[in-house]
């Protein structure tokens, strides 16, 4: 799967997902189900790099003392709202408005993708912002938002 990034707006952001085939339904559904996890971690403010306190103790996390009041005392970081997942032709996209959560939700969101193209969906490429020449913003759906 091939990634690309371009211009990024964390508060109106598309993501592209080019198929290497018209997806299944099945496929549709493996799809919305982690782009819907992933938002869901992200709007309770998972994505949040201001409290990493177990990446941050290293490999040995025997008896680690977390600091529960460090925790709750940092800036909150949730991603705000997600449109419906939208697809034409091989082509699949969704739009966010990741609020302020951190890039470290992008870096999740690659890593989930990556595994789901090697084991369950033939993903071309994977791209993070801007436009797409082959299908316009313009042609939105009736609803561009979802009920989450």
């Amino acid at each position: 799967m091939e990634v690309q990034f371009r211009e990024f707006n964390p508060f109106d952001l598309w993501i592209w997902i080019e198929f290497e085939t018209v997806p299944s339904s099945m496929e549709k559904q493996y799809v919305e189900e982690l782009f819907n996890s992933w938002f869901y971690l992200g709007k309770l403010g998972a994505f949040n790099a201001e409290n990493l306190q177990v990446q941050e103790m290293g490999i040995d996390l025997s008896y680690m003392d977390y600091d529960i009041e460090a925790a709750e005392n940092v800036m909150m970081a949730p991603m705000h709202n997600m449109a419906d997942f939208q697809y034409l032709g091989t082509w699949g996209r969704c739009w966010f408005d990741l609020g302020t959560s951190d890039p470290i939700a992008l870096d999740i969101l690659i890593n989930a993708l990556t595994r789901l193209s090697q084991e369950y969906v033939d993903i071309k490429r994977l791209i993070i912002g801007g436009q797409n020449e082959d299908w316009s913003v313009e042609d939105k759906s009736q609803s561009l938002f979802s009920a989450n």
